[in-house]
């Protein structure tokens, strides 16, 4: 109990945190509570799907699925931006990168943009603690912060969060989807977008399909992240991605022989994600873990 107290307590940095990954399972519940009484989807079917705590990678990506379909407007991508970040702050997460695929939905008018701008209005609406989600050097104007020049609001020390955006490129997209992503999170640079992360179902989809989208964004200067080895039998597609030489590569669970020998020298930084290789049956237990 010490140990765990000590790691809650202690100020800490979230470089691999998806925002529909983060939702809170007493929110996604209510969602789908509400789709089941309007007979849009079968709640008895769903809430064991939410409620299950361990679950292989193709469970995962089925969950995945059903946070999609339950997030779909404005006003939920609000209010689980804010709900998620919130979390993060409980933990003493000082620094958050968020990443999300910006979604299109044709019905309810949503954009690509419109979707980051519910994003951003959800860290807009965050009062219990302050949150920074403009890069210094930015016109800081449009930052939520109540902390007077001492860092104090009403005689107390208040929390502070800062959070950056990676918009992320989904595998199941074409070039051009991509490519508009990457377009938009240029365009966004102002209001904390940092970078691109290519994730998604890691059995669908060709590398060479991102390949023209990624490399603009990083002549553009945008910070690229790869989910990079998540699954076995991906060697070719491995060793493509660390030729690419991105900033930084997620999971990097199966990369053994050449190509581990080629991520080492390369020394790009993986970030590596023990209790979630463990709840999707990446490893049977930390011993197994590749961290070791």
């Amino acid at each position: 109990m010490e140990s765990l107290d000590w790691c809650l307590n202690l100020p800490k940095i979230e470089l691999h945190a998806h925002l529909n990954g983060s939702v809170r399972d007493s929110t996604l519940l209510e969602l789908a509570r509400v789709l089941g009484e309007r007979g849009v989807i079968d709640f008895n079917d769903v809430e064991s799907v939410i409620s299950k705590d361990d679950r292989s990678l193709v469970e995962c990506f089925r969950l995945f699925d059903l946070i999609h379909a339950l997030t779909t407007d404005h006003a939920t991508v609000t209010r689980i931006t804010k709900e998620v970040i919130e979390d993060f702050a409980l933990e003493n997460i000082v620094y958050v990168e968020l990443r999300t695929t910006p979604k299109k939905n044709a019905g309810i008018g949503m954009t690509k943009r419109s979707y980051m701008e519910a994003v951003i209005n959800g860290l807009k609406s965050i009062d219990s603690v302050d949150v920074d989600y403009i890069p210094s050097g930015m016109a800081q104007q449009n930052c939520n912060t109540t902390l007077t020049g001492d860092g104090m609001s009403n005689g107390t020390v208040r929390k502070k969060i800062y959070v950056r955006l990676l918009l992320s490129i989904d595998r199941r997209e074409t070039t051009e989807a991509a490519m508009e992503t990457v377009q938009l999170a240029l365009e966004m640079r102002d209001v904390g977008v940092v970078g691109i992360d290519l994730s998604g179902n890691p059995v669908i989809g060709e590398w060479a399909t991102f390949l023209p989208a990624l490399k603009f964004a990083k002549e553009q200067g945008l910070a690229v992240t790869l989910h990079c080895g998540e699954v076995p039998d991906r060697k070719e597609e491995v060793s493509a991605m660390l030729d690419f030489l991105p900033q930084r590569i997620g999971h990097a669970c199966f990369i053994k022989g050449e190509e581990r020998i080629k991520l080492k020298s390369s020394k790009i930084p993986v970030e590596i994600c023990l209790t979630s290789n463990i709840r999707t049956e990446r490893f049977p237990s930390l011993e197994y873990h590749h961290f070791s």
